[in-house]
């Protein structure tokens, strides 16, 4: 399989995507204390994610 700039940038979203999930996750479910870093850490995983994603067929 080759694996192209487009290929590459889709993995790189999705892989970022689910990091911030977990990061979320984590801060909801078992570190209450730190949920606002956590979730915020998270959600900027998600903006990096987007990035990634809207960068398909651009670069």
């Amino acid at each position: 399989m080759s694996m192209n700039k487009n290929t590459i940038f889709g993995w790189a979203s999705f892989l970022t995507f689910l990091v911030g999930a977990a990061l979320v996750l984590l801060g909801v479910l078992k570190y209450k204390d730190y949920a606002i870093g956590f979730s915020v850490t998270g959600i900027g995983f998600f903006f990096i994610s987007w990035v990634f994603n809207a960068l398909k067929g651009r670069v």
